[in-house]
């Protein structure tokens, strides 16, 4: 009967071992939750910043005009002359 007290603190260990993974991966599934969320909100904010940029870039190029012929205009100009 001299096992049974070390069987039993045995026992005890593996159950606090237990309850310690328990709490960890629980932990790490709340941080898990919280870097996806984050992850979205940073990408939505990306999408906008860049749909914003490039609504920008158009409304500034219809707003200056364009020094720069188009191939089209290039071969209108070459059979006007």
């Amino acid at each position: 009967m001299s096992y049974l007290p070390s069987a039993v603190l045995v026992l005890l260990g593996l159950a606090l071992v237990a309850v310690f993974v328990v709490r960890l991966l629980r932990s790490a599934g709340r941080t898990r939750s919280a870097a996806e969320m984050t992850k979205a909100a940073v990408g939505d904010r990306s999408g906008l910043l860049r749909a914003r940029s490039a609504a920008l870039r158009v409304a500034v190029a219809e707003r200056v005009p364009s020094t720069r012929r188009t191939r089209q205009e290039d071969s209108d100009a070459s059979r006007s002359n």
